[in-house]
């Protein structure tokens, strides 16, 4: 298998590459992260799957709506909360706390921290958030509909988005990997921000003095070094009771507590405290809080008028369109844009139209666009439930429009990432991030060798065993001769 070949940009000190080959360490934390994703993204989807046969099929469905409206917790401290709720406010705070740290490590250690590199994907991501807000606002003006909901097309669900790539059994190269990750991450800050901004209601200064006050205390002790589970896991729930209990989504708490953990290496460190705690929590965030936020928030009337109101009411409409069309158009015109303008050029193994895929993989919204589909129709429970199937219709269609994508360059995606895989010397180092390296070519040089002499050997048995096949023309004598008929 041949390595990737060279970007032209590296040839160029005018240009610079965009989707080019990432840095080893990038690579392999960008791969650990996105292979637990993976596998959560496939729990999320089955959940997604159980929501919504348990809230169709007859028998059972009157009993969804019973079991996510059960409530429990301490009255007392204002936290006598639904299944549901718990589920949006409690869980899904574990998911932006991994948010967080993901944001944190990108502005200090990934590609965010390079303005220069960080520009095409941020520019991608707001183009990305951009556009299908205004394409839900186009609609909804022209219909007459609410601009409550403006928002809920402009997220991307990045464990989805990877458990349709594992459905399709397409694997993308490290590089759209990273692209989409990166996407991902900016999608949630700007995420964060709306929810913070336009969600947030009346503000009870008390308990917001509260969490303010708990988070400075878990800034000072990180920086003092303590350490203990027993320590942060109070203070955390703490921290987080009483923001939710401020008026201020309860999820921007898992945000704070994620920006403060330390993600720079430091001498001596394998890993930095903050991505040594992601990988601990990450797992729970992806196989379990998120899951079973879908299994409880997914669970929407999929009958024919039910669907038939996605494309008749604006609202729904505006979320569909805004995923399909404005996540794609938002996320391929951006990147073009910024690449044409910051001198950026394409990897040469990879294509415009590879970008295009994986803009319509944006499209998938599922997981914050049901959280702010729920907040920004909080006050008429049947539209949000309008506006939820919407972000499932659209989410669902531009998975099967990108898969198709995907699947017409799956060839070249296999080949690209079976290169970047190949260790031929066996060092643990893949072979294409080592062509500068004069100790490998030695190495190479040696086996090669070896190899020959090997088969100098072998060519020289052959010859001496003097039977058919022991030279070249006994060999394809005696092929000819299997192939005529007896």
């Amino acid at each position: 298998m041949a390595a990737p070949s060279r970007s032209r940009s590296a040839d160029s000190p005018s240009r610079r590459p965009f989707l080019g080959l990432l840095s080893l360490p990038e690579r392999r934390y960008v791969a650990d992260a996105l292979r637990t994703e993976t596998v959560g993204g496939v729990v999320l989807l089955l959940a997604a799957v159980a929501a919504l046969l348990w809230a169709n099929i007859p028998a059972v469905s009157a009993s969804y709506d019973t079991v996510r409206e059960l409530k429990f917790g301490p009255a007392a401290l204002g936290l006598d909360l639904s299944l549901q709720h718990w589920a949006a406010d409690g869980l899904l705070a574990v998911f932006f706390f991994v948010a967080g740290i993901e944001l944190k490590r990108e502005l200090v250690a990934g590609d965010l921290r390079d303005p220069k590199a960080a520009a095409l994907p941020v520019i991608a991501a707001l183009c990305g958030m951009a556009v299908p807000a205004l394409v839900y606002t186009a609609v909804n003006t022209a219909g007459g509909g609410s601009l409550g909901g403006w928002a809920v097309p402009t997220a991307t669900d990045i464990a989805f988005a990877l458990a349709v790539l594992a459905v399709i059994g397409t694997s993308l190269p490290s590089a759209l990997r990273a692209f989409l990750l990166t996407l991902a991450v900016v999608d949630d800050l700007f995420a964060i921000l709306i929810i913070a901004v336009f969600f947030t209601g009346d503000i009870h200064l008390p308990q917001l003095a509260g969490a303010l006050a708990g988070l400075v205390l878990m800034w000072l002790l990180l920086r003092a070094g303590i350490r203990g589970w027993y320590v942060y896991i109070p203070l955390a729930t703490a921290v987080w009771a009483l923001m939710y209990n401020s008026g201020i989504h309860a999820t921007i708490a898992g945000v704070a507590m994620g920006l403060m953990l330390r993600c720079s290496r430091r001498e001596g460190e394998e890993h930095s405290p903050g991505e040594h705690i992601e990988h601990l929590v990450r797992p729970l965030s992806a196989g379990v809080a998120v899951p079973l936020f879908a299994l409880f928030s997914a669970g929407v009337p999929l009958s024919g008028g039910a669907l038939a109101q996605v494309f008749a009411r604006p609202e729904p409409l505006g979320v569909v369109l805004g995923l399909v069309v404005g996540k794609t158009v938002g996320v391929f015109g951006g990147t073009w844009l910024a690449a044409r303008f910051t001198r950026a050029e394409l990897n040469e193994d990879l294509a415009w139209p590879d970008v295009l895929a994986v803009a319509g993989l944006a499209g998938i919204g599922f997981t914050v666009s049901l959280l702010i589909g729920e907040l920004a129709f909080a006050d008429d429970p049947g539209l949000a439930e309008e506006v939820k199937a919407a972000v499932l219709v659209g989410s669902l269609v531009a998975a099967v429009l990108a898969g198709v994508l995907l699947k017409l360059r799956d060839r070249t995606y296999r080949a690209l990432s079976a290169a970047e895989e190949l260790d031929e010397d066996h060092d643990g180092i893949p072979d294409v991030y080592e062509a500068g390296n004069p100790e490998y070519h030695l190495r190479m040089a040696r086996i090669h060798e070896e190899k020959a002499a090997e088969h100098r050997r072998l060519a020289r048995a052959a010859a001496d065993s003097g039977g058919p096949g022991g030279t070249a023309e006994g060999a394809a004598g005696s092929s000819a001769e299997g192939d005529r008929p007896a």
